[in-house]
C-alpha cells in the first residue's frame, strides 16, 4: 500500500519528540507516511544508532511516539537463534469512518533480500519498505459498517522474506513463535 516520504526537517522533529535528548545519537533509515491517517498515527519514522539499536517513532504530523520504554530493540537479540526477521511493533486503529489503518516494522539479517506482507487468509502479498535492515509495513482497508467487514480490515499481517534467488526463506505464518508449537 501507497506510503510518501516524510521531509528531512520533520524527521529531526519527530526523532526529538520521540526519543527526546537521545535522538542526536540516531540516523533515520525509513520514514514514511501511512496510505491514509487515523487518530494517532499518519507515519512511522525508524531510525538506528551506532551500536545497531534501532527505534521506531509513530507519527502524527510532526510528533513522534512509542509504546516502548526504552523506545530502541536491540538487533543482535534473535541473530544466533538462526531467526532472519525480527519484529519491532505492529499495531493498528480505526482511520475515519470506514476506515482501518495497519502498520507495523521490524528488522532482518543481511540474507533477506525482499520482504512483503499478507493479511489474513488472502494470499496475495505486498511489498514492505526496506532500508538500513529494517523494514515498515501499512494498509489502508475499507471496513464499511458492516462487523464482518471491520474484522476482515484487522486480519493478522504475515511477514514473508525472500533471499537474493527469490526463494521465501521465512513466512510468519509458519513460524513457532506465533503459531504456538515452539518448544
Amino acid at each position: 500500500m501507497t506510503t510518501t516520504p516524510i521531509k528531512a526537517g520533520a524527521v529531526g522533529r519527530i526523532l526529538s519528540s520521540c526519543l527526546g535528548s537521545d535522538a542526536g545519537r540516531f540516523h533515520p533509515v525509513i520514514a514514511v507516511r501511512t496510505p491514509a491517517a487515523s487518530k494517532d498515527w499518519d507515519g512511522t519514522v525508524i531510525a538506528v544508532d551506532a551500536a545497531g539499536q534501532y527505534v521506531q517513532c509513530q507519527t502524527k504530523d510532526e510528533r513522534g511516539s512509542s509504546p516502548d520504554v526504552p523506545p530502541t530493540f536491540i538487533n543482535d537479540r534473535l541473530w544466533g537463534t538462526g531467526h532472519v526477521v525480527e519484529y519491532f511493533d505492529a499495531v493498528g486503529e480505526p482511520a475515519g469512518k470506514g476506515r482501518y489503518l495497519s502498520l507495523g516494522a521490524g528488522h532482518y539479517t543481511n540474507a533477506v533480500a525482499k520482504i512483503t506482507v499478507s493479511y489474513g487468509e488472502d494470499p496475495k502479498q505486498y511489498p514492505a519498505v526496506m532500508a538500513g535492515g529494517a523494514f515498515f509495513y501499512t494498509a489502508s482497508f475499507s471496513t464499511g459498517s458492516s462487523p464482518a467487514k471491520l474484522i476482515d480490515a484487522m486480519s493478522t499481517p504475515y511477514v514473508h522474506a525472500y533471499n537474493a534467488a527469490g526463494k521465501e526463506i521465512y513466512n510468519q505464518k509458519k513460524d513457532p513463535q506465533f503459531t504456538g508449537t515452539s518448544r
